[in-house]
């Protein structure tokens, strides 16, 4: 099969705090900075090292190489910093690498930022015009392009208006569309369909899989491995500017999560800080497996438990805890204490719950929290949304309610319920 694209040994190079060169005078407050201790006075404030640094130089990317084929999909993931947008920067022409070079076969059609080729003042009809003719293609072309593009985008009644008045919504709508529907033979998407809402990505994730099966080259930058997994036959893994890992793209992402399930699955307030009343405070709010290991990444074979500590500061109190899981904007579902308990002693306490295994879909979740008293004196003592977040993810390795089904499962739920087939007795 032809070959799209092929990378071969590509470095991309920046030097951090100056745009060119640096002054003598620059380099030499920067050693005098040095050998008193202090720090480096052109470092950007807030920068974060990712460790492939050195010397006020940063290698955004190593000697990476790869190749893909005509109508692959290819999933590039990795953390922040890895050098996944830069790589993409790259294959679009919008920066040079360094060292290394790319090959190309084919129009390529570049999404990476909100807007990407658009002019502010130009209206969502010139921009259309505009990119269409940047990507090669003729006026004709577009005209027969052009409905289904507005179609798609939902933008109509404002394709007359300038783009600088767009939301971000809108313009990540008209610019995915106008990249998907001029034909390109190589479509490069970074993380923007982030931007848009729920149905909107599912749409966007439709049309990109379409293409694939059009024979579209797609290179798909994201952090949501659901989406990875859908989409993507093959996965490349970026850390620190390297290519640590190639291959199917349920492997990729599994490993990736692996070791991106940081130990952020907890939460917790100090005495003054934590939210509540002088009658229950919460203190903290854990995720974690059955042996015990904090987490925020779940596969959908996991049970996961659920823990809130709280503080009872007068005795005799009845009360229950819920929890609301909320994903893909709507609310999943909820779970509450089956009763108002009383805590007869103040002090520090804990309500666990499970989630058994199989029940939450591929998605990412946030939890709300509550604490109240339905009973008698209604009151809410705490009451707080988006206390924690984390993903659930299918690994496709463990036996599931998907089977051995390889496309999307609808739904923000998946039980793995039982089904008997049987022939029905004739007559």
């Amino acid at each position: 099969m032809t070959l799209s694209v092929s990378v071969e040994n590509l470095s991309k190079q920046y030097r951090l705090g100056v745009i060119g060169n640096q002054t003598l005078y620059e380099d030499l407050n920067r050693w005098w900075a040095k050998v008193r201790g202090l720090p480096d006075p052109l470092e950007k404030i807030g920068e974060v090292d990712h460790g492939n640094r050195a010397d006020g130089l940063l290698w955004a990317l190593r000697d990476i190489s790869f190749q893909l084929k005509q109508g692959e999909v290819l999933g590039v993931i990795g953390r922040n910093g890895a050098g996944k947008s830069t790589l993409l920067k790259i294959l679009s022409k919008v920066t040079g690498p360094t060292t290394g070079q790319i090959k190309i076969q084919g129009r390529i059609a570049s999404l990476l930022e909100v807007g990407t080729g658009f002019h502010p003042e130009l209206t969502g009809r010139e921009n259309i015009y505009l990119n269409g003719a940047i990507l090669g293609m003729s006026r004709d072309e577009i005209s027969r392009k052009f409905d289904e593009i507005i179609a798609f985008s939902e933008v109509e009644k404002f394709v007359d208006t300038p783009v600088k008045r767009y939301s971000s919504g809108m313009y990540v709508r008209l610019a995915f569309a106008v990249a998907a529907h001029l034909d390109p033979e190589i479509m490069v998407v970074d993380e923007v369909l982030a931007v848009g809402d729920a149905a909107f990505q599912r749409k966007c994730l439709g049309k990109l899989s379409e293409n694939a099966g059009e024979g579209r080259t797609v290179l798909f930058v994201s952090h949501n491995m659901a989406a990875i997994n859908r989409l993507c036959s093959r996965a490349i893994l970026l850390e620190r500017g390297r290519l640590i890992d190639d291959g199917s793209a349920t492997e990729i992402t599994a490993k990736y999560l692996s070791g991106a399930a940081e130990e952020d699955g907890t939460r917790s307030w100090t005495e003054n800080e934590a939210p509540g009343t002088n009658q229950v405070r919460l203190l903290g709010m854990s995720l974690y497996t059955e042996d015990g290991v904090s987490k925020s990444v779940f596969e959908v074979t996991d049970e996961i438990f659920i823990r809130l500590t709280y503080r009872v500061g007068v005795p005799n109190i009845a009360f229950r805890c819920a929890l609301i899981f909320n994903t893909q904007g709507v609310i999943a579902f909820a779970s509450i204490e089956p009763s108002e308990t009383i805590r007869s002693e103040p002090g520090i306490y804990q309500s666990i719950v499970k989630v058994q295994a199989h029940l939450l879909s591929e998605s990412e979740y946030s939890l709300n929290v509550s604490i109240f008293a339905s009973a008698g004196a209604k009151q809410h003592y705490v009451n707080l949304r988006n206390v924690l977040n984390f993903q659930v993810y299918d690994s496709m390795t463990k036996p599931s309610a998907r089977g051995d089904y390889t496309q999307n499962l609808l739904g923000v739920v998946r039980p793995m319920l039982k089904w008997d087939i049987s022939k029905k007795q004739s007559d």
